[in-house]
């Protein structure tokens, strides 16, 4: 069994492990990057509201939504009650693997496998409810039409760009980690891994 200290590093395990930042590092640069990340936020948009959007994804995305995921770390145990669910997740992508740590794939993986889940404990919760009820049970059509009431409350009161500000932040809070893990490998060993 790993010590608390060694599963909450943001490098796991290993030789490997050395090279990269730990935990306390990603979330000092997160909270850090956030700032820059609203301001660039701002000059895009000339929106406050738009650019908060933008720095809380970001934030949440660096501390709570990113690449470590994939294995027992800090991200992952934040989750508490609810880790549960990224355990598919652990064991379908191996450690830093392109699919969970990189630029290209990470963020947009990591939030296809979130509304996933979501959906599918939505339509769990439906069904449950419609046995228990003796009603109709739901099929996958209705579970559909949860997402669309909240597509259009998303739009109506937080914007038609909500959801790609979102996205935005989360990706570039993610980024930021994958991108600390890669500044940290080339400073330790020279090499930089393959993180696209």
């Amino acid at each position: 069994m790993r010590s608390t200290k060694r599963c909450f590093t943001a490098s796991g395990n290993g030789a490997a492990g050395k090279t990269m930042p730990s935990g306390s590092t990603h979330d000092s640069i997160t909270i850090l990057l956030a700032i820059p990340a609203f301001a660039a936020a701002y000059a895009a948009t000339k929106s406050v509201s738009a650019s908060t959007v933008v720095a809380a994804a970001f934030i949440f995305g660096g501390m709570m939504f990113g690449p470590d995921l994939d294995t027992v770390s800090r991200q992952y145990s934040r989750w508490g009650i609810f880790r549960g669910i990224w355990f598919p997740y652990r064991s379908f992508f191996k450690h830093r693997s392109r699919f969970s740590h990189g630029l290209l794939f990470g963020a947009l993986f990591r939030t296809i496998y979130f509304m996933g889940i979501l959906t599918l404990v939505l339509y769990l919760a439906a069904f449950a409810y419609a046995w228990l009820a003796g009603g109709r049970t739901a099929s996958v059509f209705d579970v559909a039409h949860v997402w669309q009431p909240f597509g259009e409350f998303t739009r109506r009161g937080l914007g038609d760009n909500f959801l790609l500000l979102t996205f935005t932040g989360l990706w570039l809070g993610a980024a930021s980690h994958t991108l600390t893990d890669m500044a940290g490998s080339f400073v330790k060993t020279g090499r930089v891994t393959d993180f696209l």
